[in-house]
């Protein structure tokens, strides 16, 4: 799923309209029904981000939380890595290395195995 997509949803589900969570998060209703669309990348800006998830709802200590950080940073990998998809299921385990958070032992292989072909 894409950063566009996944907060439309919980946006949805949350039962805000995009005028509401524009108005919570202080972000222009136009640039964001574009983000939301996939149309335009999302903030790079922690302090954004962390605004987004909170208007949504979203604990700090979080899956969600860190759904919405790994989702943006996602969106700023070149297209080509994330053409194979076996790479694009290591990145939630590489971005849990760069916060600190220690992957499993066969995670962390099977990370390195993906890095070593490509």
């Amino acid at each position: 799923m894409k950063f566009g997509e996944f907060v439309h949803a919980a946006r949805v589900k949350k039962g805000l309209t995009l005028r509401e969570f524009c108005r919570m998060t202080e972000i222009d209703p136009g640039n964001w029904s574009k983000t939301e669309r996939g149309l335009q990348t999302p903030p790079k800006s922690r302090a954004i981000l962390t605004e987004v998830a909170n208007a949504l709802g979203f604990h700090k200590d979080s899956e969600e939380f860190q759904t919405v950080l790994d989702l943006a940073s996602i969106s700023f990998i070149p297209a080509n890595l994330l053409d194979d998809s076996s790479m694009v299921e290591k990145l939630p385990v590489f971005f849990r290395t760069l916060r600190g958070e220690k992957p499993t032992r066969q995670e962390l292989e099977e990370l390195l195995e993906k890095v070593r072909e490509g």
